[in-house]
Protein backbone atom coordinates (compact mmCIF):
# COMPACT_ATOMS: atom_id res chain seq x y z
CA UNK A 1 0.00 0.00 0.00
CA UNK A 2 1.15 3.69 -0.66
CA UNK A 3 -0.46 6.06 1.49
CA UNK A 4 -1.25 9.25 -0.08
CA UNK A 5 -0.84 12.41 2.75
CA UNK A 6 -2.66 14.37 0.97
CA UNK A 7 -4.24 15.32 -2.06
CA UNK A 8 -7.13 16.14 -0.26
CA UNK A 9 -5.50 18.96 2.36
CA UNK A 10 -1.86 19.83 3.43
CA UNK A 11 -1.84 17.58 5.86
CA UNK A 12 1.96 18.81 6.84
CA UNK A 13 0.81 22.32 6.74
CA UNK A 14 -1.82 22.43 8.99
CA UNK A 15 -2.11 18.87 10.85
CA UNK A 16 1.67 17.85 11.27
CA UNK A 17 1.27 16.51 14.89
CA UNK A 18 -1.52 14.70 14.05
CA UNK A 19 0.41 13.00 11.89
CA UNK A 20 3.29 12.22 13.96
CA UNK A 21 0.84 11.28 16.49
CA UNK A 22 -1.00 8.66 14.13
CA UNK A 23 2.64 7.28 13.19
CA UNK A 24 3.96 6.78 16.37
CA UNK A 25 0.66 5.07 17.00
CA UNK A 26 0.70 2.94 14.46
CA UNK A 27 -2.42 3.38 13.13
CA UNK A 28 -4.50 5.82 11.36
CA UNK A 29 -8.54 6.37 10.64
CA UNK A 30 -9.89 7.26 7.41
CA UNK A 31 -13.68 8.59 7.06
CA UNK A 32 -15.13 7.26 3.63
CA UNK A 33 -15.91 10.86 2.06
CA UNK A 34 -18.90 9.07 0.36
CA UNK A 35 -20.04 6.87 2.95
CA UNK A 36 -19.27 8.18 6.40
CA UNK A 37 -20.15 5.73 8.74
CA UNK A 38 -17.15 3.60 6.67
CA UNK A 39 -14.23 3.63 8.74
CA UNK A 40 -10.91 2.25 7.06
CA UNK A 41 -7.77 1.25 9.49
CA UNK A 42 -4.86 1.76 8.40
CA UNK A 43 -1.55 0.55 9.77
CA UNK A 44 1.50 1.35 9.11
CA UNK A 45 3.11 -1.65 9.43
CA UNK A 46 0.80 -2.45 6.03
CA UNK A 47 2.13 0.83 4.66
CA UNK A 48 4.95 0.17 1.72
CA UNK A 49 5.59 3.62 1.21
CA UNK A 50 4.28 7.07 1.60
CA UNK A 51 3.47 10.12 -1.00
CA UNK A 52 3.34 13.41 1.00
CA UNK A 53 2.06 16.01 -0.88
CA UNK A 54 2.83 19.50 0.40
CA UNK A 55 2.21 23.30 -0.36
CA UNK A 56 4.11 24.57 2.48
CA UNK A 57 7.35 21.95 3.60
CA UNK A 58 8.61 23.85 6.48
CA UNK A 59 6.58 21.60 9.15
CA UNK A 60 8.53 18.36 7.38
CA UNK A 61 11.52 19.88 8.80
CA UNK A 62 11.36 18.43 11.32
CA UNK A 63 9.63 15.39 10.17
CA UNK A 64 11.49 13.50 8.11
CA UNK A 65 14.15 12.27 10.06
CA UNK A 66 11.33 10.68 11.70
CA UNK A 67 9.78 8.70 9.11
CA UNK A 68 11.18 5.48 8.36
CA UNK A 69 9.08 4.34 5.35
CA UNK A 70 10.47 5.14 2.25
CA UNK A 71 8.80 8.04 1.43
CA UNK A 72 8.59 11.28 -1.74
CA UNK A 73 7.70 14.43 -1.63
CA UNK A 74 6.02 16.01 -4.26
CA UNK A 75 5.65 20.09 -3.08
CA UNK A 76 3.45 22.02 -4.77
CA UNK A 77 4.89 25.63 -5.65
CA UNK A 78 3.11 27.94 -8.12
CA UNK A 79 3.90 32.15 -8.57
CA UNK A 80 0.25 33.49 -7.98
CA UNK A 81 0.12 36.14 -5.33
CA UNK A 82 -1.94 36.16 -2.49
CA UNK A 83 -5.13 37.26 -4.61
CA UNK A 84 -5.21 33.89 -5.93
CA UNK A 85 -3.53 31.82 -3.17
CA UNK A 86 -4.41 33.53 0.17
CA UNK A 87 -2.41 32.07 2.80
CA UNK A 88 0.02 30.54 1.12
CA UNK A 89 3.42 30.83 3.49
CA UNK A 90 6.07 33.34 1.90
CA UNK A 91 7.45 31.27 -1.28
CA UNK A 92 11.01 32.37 -1.08
CA UNK A 93 10.51 30.53 3.01
CA UNK A 94 9.26 27.75 0.95
CA UNK A 95 12.40 27.68 -1.26
CA UNK A 96 14.77 27.49 1.06
CA UNK A 97 12.79 24.38 2.81
CA UNK A 98 12.72 22.65 -0.22
CA UNK A 99 16.57 22.97 -0.51
CA UNK A 100 17.49 22.40 2.60
CA UNK A 101 15.00 19.13 2.55
CA UNK A 102 16.71 17.67 -0.76
CA UNK A 103 19.66 18.22 0.94
CA UNK A 104 18.91 15.68 3.35
CA UNK A 105 16.50 13.19 1.20
CA UNK A 106 18.18 13.28 -1.53
CA UNK A 107 17.40 15.00 -5.36
CA UNK A 108 15.59 12.09 -6.67
CA UNK A 109 13.26 12.17 -3.70
CA UNK A 110 11.95 15.45 -4.37
CA UNK A 111 8.95 17.01 -6.97
CA UNK A 112 8.03 20.45 -8.25
CA UNK A 113 4.80 20.83 -9.15
CA UNK A 114 4.10 23.91 -10.79
CA UNK A 115 0.12 23.25 -10.92
CA UNK A 116 -2.32 24.25 -11.94
CA UNK A 117 -1.38 26.91 -14.46
CA UNK A 118 -3.74 29.27 -15.68
CA UNK A 119 -3.85 31.81 -18.00
CA UNK A 120 -5.35 35.49 -17.29
CA UNK A 121 -4.35 39.29 -18.19
CA UNK A 122 -2.06 39.05 -15.24
CA UNK A 123 -0.69 35.63 -15.05
CA UNK A 124 0.17 35.75 -18.78
CA UNK A 125 2.28 32.98 -20.70
CA UNK A 126 5.31 35.71 -20.24
CA UNK A 127 4.49 35.70 -16.72
CA UNK A 128 4.56 31.95 -16.19
CA UNK A 129 7.56 31.80 -18.00
CA UNK A 130 9.79 34.55 -15.98
CA UNK A 131 8.62 32.79 -12.76
CA UNK A 132 9.33 29.52 -14.22
CA UNK A 133 12.90 30.44 -14.54
CA UNK A 134 13.33 31.85 -11.43
CA UNK A 135 12.03 29.07 -9.94
CA UNK A 136 14.66 26.73 -11.74
CA UNK A 137 17.45 29.07 -10.85
CA UNK A 138 16.44 29.35 -7.21
CA UNK A 139 16.36 25.66 -7.13
CA UNK A 140 19.11 24.33 -9.28
CA UNK A 141 21.08 21.30 -7.69
CA UNK A 142 18.00 20.53 -5.80
CA UNK A 143 15.18 19.32 -7.66
CA UNK A 144 15.36 17.78 -10.89
CA UNK A 145 11.94 17.05 -11.79
CA UNK A 146 8.99 19.36 -12.42
CA UNK A 147 5.18 18.40 -12.82
CA UNK A 148 2.53 20.63 -14.84
CA UNK A 149 -1.23 20.64 -15.18
CA UNK A 150 -3.53 23.26 -16.08
CA UNK A 151 -6.97 24.69 -14.39
CA UNK A 152 -9.62 22.15 -14.29
CA UNK A 153 -13.35 23.37 -13.66
CA UNK A 154 -13.87 22.55 -10.46
CA UNK A 155 -16.33 23.68 -8.43
CA UNK A 156 -14.14 25.77 -6.27
CA UNK A 157 -12.55 27.31 -9.80
CA UNK A 158 -16.42 28.43 -10.83
CA UNK A 159 -16.77 29.98 -7.43
CA UNK A 160 -14.09 31.52 -7.88
CA UNK A 161 -13.84 32.33 -11.49
CA UNK A 162 -14.10 36.37 -11.30
CA UNK A 163 -11.36 36.50 -9.39
CA UNK A 164 -9.33 34.14 -11.56
CA UNK A 165 -10.28 35.77 -14.62
CA UNK A 166 -9.36 33.17 -16.76
CA UNK A 167 -9.12 32.26 -20.31
CA UNK A 168 -9.34 29.06 -21.73
CA UNK A 169 -5.38 28.70 -23.47
CA UNK A 170 -5.66 28.47 -27.41
CA UNK A 171 -3.60 25.65 -29.21
CA UNK A 172 -1.38 28.17 -30.17
CA UNK A 173 -0.56 29.64 -26.24
CA UNK A 174 -0.05 25.80 -25.52
CA UNK A 175 2.44 25.34 -28.15
CA UNK A 176 4.14 28.51 -27.36
CA UNK A 177 4.15 27.54 -23.68
CA UNK A 178 5.40 23.75 -24.28
CA UNK A 179 8.42 25.25 -25.99
CA UNK A 180 9.28 28.14 -23.81
CA UNK A 181 9.09 25.57 -20.43
CA UNK A 182 10.91 22.65 -22.13
CA UNK A 183 13.61 25.26 -23.29
CA UNK A 184 13.97 26.93 -19.47
CA UNK A 185 14.37 23.11 -18.18
CA UNK A 186 16.72 22.30 -20.17
CA UNK A 187 19.11 25.07 -19.41
CA UNK A 188 18.88 24.15 -15.63
CA UNK A 189 18.99 20.13 -16.21
CA UNK A 190 15.71 19.47 -15.21
CA UNK A 191 13.01 17.19 -16.54
CA UNK A 192 9.16 18.11 -17.14
CA UNK A 193 6.15 16.04 -17.67
CA UNK A 194 2.40 16.73 -17.39
CA UNK A 195 -0.03 15.42 -14.79
CA UNK A 196 -3.85 14.02 -15.84
CA UNK A 197 -3.60 15.95 -19.06
CA UNK A 198 -4.68 14.74 -22.46
CA UNK A 199 -1.81 16.42 -24.24
CA UNK A 200 0.95 15.17 -22.59
CA UNK A 201 3.12 17.32 -24.87
CA UNK A 202 6.22 14.70 -25.49
CA UNK A 203 7.26 15.63 -28.86
CA UNK A 204 8.06 19.05 -27.60
CA UNK A 205 10.43 16.87 -25.06
CA UNK A 206 7.88 16.57 -21.95
CA UNK A 207 8.22 13.20 -20.17
CA UNK A 208 5.97 10.62 -21.07
CA UNK A 209 5.45 9.26 -17.25
CA UNK A 210 2.67 9.86 -14.43
CA UNK A 211 2.95 11.27 -11.13
CA UNK A 212 3.76 8.04 -9.20
CA UNK A 213 4.32 5.18 -11.63
CA UNK A 214 5.22 1.75 -11.80
CA UNK A 215 8.65 2.72 -12.06
CA UNK A 216 8.48 5.48 -9.00
CA UNK A 217 6.49 2.60 -7.13
CA UNK A 218 8.94 -0.18 -7.75
CA UNK A 219 11.79 1.62 -6.95
CA UNK A 220 10.42 2.59 -3.20
CA UNK A 221 8.38 -0.85 -2.48
CA UNK A 222 10.48 -3.39 -4.28
CA UNK A 223 7.18 -4.22 -5.88
CA UNK A 224 6.34 -4.98 -9.02
CA UNK A 225 2.88 -5.00 -9.75
CA UNK A 226 0.15 -2.16 -8.64
CA UNK A 227 -3.35 -1.35 -9.87
CA UNK A 228 -4.48 1.87 -11.53
CA UNK A 229 -5.32 4.46 -8.96
CA UNK A 230 -9.27 5.21 -10.15
CA UNK A 231 -9.47 8.91 -9.00
CA UNK A 232 -13.00 10.36 -9.78
CA UNK A 233 -12.59 13.26 -12.00
CA UNK A 234 -9.21 12.46 -13.34
CA UNK A 235 -9.73 10.38 -16.18
CA UNK A 236 -6.41 11.08 -17.42
CA UNK A 237 -4.32 9.69 -14.18
CA UNK A 238 -2.44 6.59 -14.77
CA UNK A 239 -0.93 6.96 -11.79
CA UNK A 240 -0.50 3.57 -9.09
CA UNK A 241 -3.21 3.32 -6.99
CA UNK A 242 -2.72 5.20 -3.09
CA UNK A 243 -4.70 5.63 -0.42
CA UNK A 244 -5.64 9.18 0.91
CA UNK A 245 -6.08 9.77 4.95
CA UNK A 246 -6.82 13.62 4.23
CA UNK A 247 -10.16 15.04 4.28
CA UNK A 248 -12.10 17.50 1.87
CA UNK A 249 -12.83 21.35 3.13
CA UNK A 250 -10.02 21.04 5.48
CA UNK A 251 -6.87 23.36 3.67
CA UNK A 252 -6.26 26.53 5.00
CA UNK A 253 -4.18 27.89 1.96
CA UNK A 254 -7.73 29.16 0.72
CA UNK A 255 -6.35 29.07 -3.15
CA UNK A 256 -9.06 30.33 -5.16
CA UNK A 257 -8.28 27.52 -7.72
CA UNK A 258 -7.96 23.94 -5.26
CA UNK A 259 -10.18 21.29 -6.00
CA UNK A 260 -10.03 19.92 -2.37
CA UNK A 261 -12.02 22.84 -1.26
CA UNK A 262 -15.40 22.67 -2.65
CA UNK A 263 -17.50 23.88 0.20
CA UNK A 264 -15.36 26.69 2.03
CA UNK A 265 -17.62 27.40 4.89
CA UNK A 266 -17.08 24.14 5.87
CA UNK A 267 -13.41 24.78 6.32
CA UNK A 268 -13.65 26.56 9.99
CA UNK A 269 -15.77 24.44 11.12
CA UNK A 270 -14.21 21.24 10.78
CA UNK A 271 -10.81 22.79 11.52
CA UNK A 272 -12.33 23.61 15.27
CA UNK A 273 -13.29 19.69 15.23
CA UNK A 274 -9.98 18.70 14.80
CA UNK A 275 -8.12 16.90 18.11
CA UNK A 276 -4.22 16.12 17.17
CA UNK A 277 -5.13 12.91 19.77
CA UNK A 278 -7.96 11.70 17.78
CA UNK A 279 -7.22 8.77 14.71
CA UNK A 280 -9.29 10.56 12.43
CA UNK A 281 -8.18 13.55 10.79
CA UNK A 282 -11.09 15.77 11.67
CA UNK A 283 -13.68 15.01 14.80
CA UNK A 284 -13.45 11.40 16.47
CA UNK A 285 -14.94 7.94 16.09
CA UNK A 286 -18.91 7.45 16.91
CA UNK A 287 -20.20 4.16 18.20
CA UNK A 288 -21.93 3.17 15.16
CA UNK A 289 -19.21 3.60 12.87
CA UNK A 290 -18.19 0.66 11.14
CA UNK A 291 -14.00 0.28 11.25
CA UNK A 292 -12.38 -2.33 9.07
CA UNK A 293 -8.81 -2.76 8.49
CA UNK A 294 -7.17 -2.00 5.29
CA UNK A 295 -4.71 -3.73 3.83
CA UNK A 296 -4.50 -2.62 0.12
Amino acid sequence: MILNVSGRTDIIAFYSQWFMNRYQEGYVDVRNPFYPKMISRIFFQDVDAILFCIKNPLPFLSMYSKITHPFVLQVTLTPYQNDIEVHVYHKDKIIEAIKEISYHIGVENIYIRYDPIFFSVKYDLDYHCKAFEKMCRLLSGSVKHFIVSFLDLYRNVQIHAAELQFHEPSKEELQEFAVRFIAIAKKYNMTIQTCAEEERFGKYGFLIKDCVDQELAQRLTGKTKFRRWKARGRENCQCVEMVDIGVYNTCKHLCKYCYANFEERKIEAFHKQHDSMSSLLIGNLKPDDIIRRRKA
